[in-house]
């Protein structure tokens, strides 16, 4: 996984996660807690309520996203950029600087005029954008978009919003982020769901994501809460898109999404990573759970995709297992090569020895109405077991169907 340095901020698996408070300078933003028109009010509630409570980047948003309100041209977000600046200008903390936009020129004086960074939530939709980054060498944020500059975060299928990520490539300091939420009315929350579950796998790129998924709407349904009301939800949200590979949290409420996501960074994986002095052979395991996983990884490398059905480990518990079912699934696990394994509950116990098993003609310990025991192996494997079982034992092999069917 490539970190980032932003501004001197470190960002990526080898740092914490990190805290984006967002201030707004356009009335027509949803969110009026973060909104404000004067620099000086600006300056104070970054202090207090942003920097102060623990951001580790101040996001300013020139103009609202909200697709039901006309877009900005690069020149009125121009007009807007003096009360970013003087903002920055007027504020004590220390924090990293970001712009949310979508044009470069709005990058360009941004990053001239003392800004770090950029959030562009058009996603290089502005095939310029990442020339003017590189030339500030600045972090740049960039969340999944088509290429229309007046339809940001606006991808409903999962798969198209991974490949959207790559729209005009990266930079050496891009950022990646899936774009949840409400961006257009084809996408539900049902899309924002499925590409929260799927959040590791734009881990594929090997570069750090961000997720802005404060009081969304696909969390707080689930409640059944409102806005203001939706703070809990976000907060068990962001503790789990840290464990699942977030790095950075975009949020109007920081003290308490700073707190939920050091809970999640505590749970995350340990995760091997060796060999970091020069020269060294090194060596990092990858945050990686389901077949489409690993395939994001190895598309990145241009490997073949095919060995991952045949390298991620899945592990299931079968209860209710007869004597016939027993003998079938020790002796497909047994065929050469086939990448599964199957252990009988209590086989490992002393008295096991002298106790007779399904496959000698006896009966396998019961829990319950049947035996119980593990079905460990890859998708390709399992599928093999199901094949070869189902011979033996239709009931079984119906029963094991749902895994041969899912290999993902």
């Amino acid at each position: 996984m490539r970190n980032v340095d932003a501004a001197g901020l470190g960002i990526g698996d080898d740092h914490p996660p990190r805290i984006m408070g967002v201030l707004n300078v356009s009335a027509e933003s949803p969110y009026d807690p973060s909104v404000y028109d004067d620099p000086g009010e600006a300056a104070e509630y970054v202090d207090e309520e942003l920097i102060g409570e623990g951001a580790d980047i101040v996001d300013i948003g020139l103009e609202s996203a909200n697709k039901d309100l006309d877009v900005l041209s690069a020149e009125q977000e121009l007009d807007r950029l003096d009360t970013a600046v003087e903002t920055l200008e007027s504020t004590s903390g220390d924090a990293v600087w970001s712009i949310e936009t979508r044009y470069h020129e709005v990058a360009d004086e941004a990053l001239s005029r003392g800004f770090d960074m950029v959030n562009d939530i058009c996603g290089f939709a502005d095939p310029e954008m990442p020339r003017v980054c590189r030339e500030h060498d600045a972090a740049v944020s960039k969340m999944a978009s088509p290429s229309d500059l007046e339809r940001p975060g606006a991808i409903e299928d999962v798969d198209e919003i991974y490949e959207a990520l790559s729209m005009n490539g990266f930079t050496d300091k891009t950022i990646l982020d899936p774009a949840f939420g409400g961006w257009s009315v084809e996408k539900t929350h049902a899309d924002d769901r499925e590409t929260f579950r799927r959040l590791r796998e734009f881990r594929g790129y090997g570069r750090p994501l961000l997720v802005s998924i404060n009081r969304k709407s696909f969390l707080k349904t689930i409640a059944g809460r409102t806005t203001e009301e939706a703070l809990p939800v976000s907060l068990a949200a962001t503790s789990m898109a840290v464990e699942r590979g977030a790095h950075v949290v975009r949020t109007h409420d920081v003290a308490e999404t700073r707190d939920a996501a050091l809970v999640g960074a505590e749970f995350t994986r340990d995760r091997v990573r060796s060999g970091r002095d020069a020269g060294d052979t090194t060596v990092e395991e990858l945050d990686v759970t389901t077949v489409r996983e690993a395939e994001r990884h190895l598309a990145r490398l241009a490997a073949d995709r095919s060995v991952a059905g045949d390298a991620v480990a899945r592990t299931y518990e079968l209860r209710g297992l007869t004597d016939e079912a027993v003998g079938a699934l020790r002796a497909a696990t047994a065929e050469p090569g086939v990448a599964a394994a199957f252990a009988l509950a209590g086989s490992d116990a002393p008295e096991a020895a002298s106790r007779p098993s399904a496959t000698d003609g006896g009966a396998p310990d019961r829990a319950g109405d049947g035996g119980s025991g593990l079905l460990v192996g890859t998708p390709a494997g399992l599928s093999a077991v199901r094949s070869a079982v189902s011979d033996v034992s239709g009931a079984l092999g119906d029963a094991l169907e749902p895994i041969a069917d899912t290999p993902r």
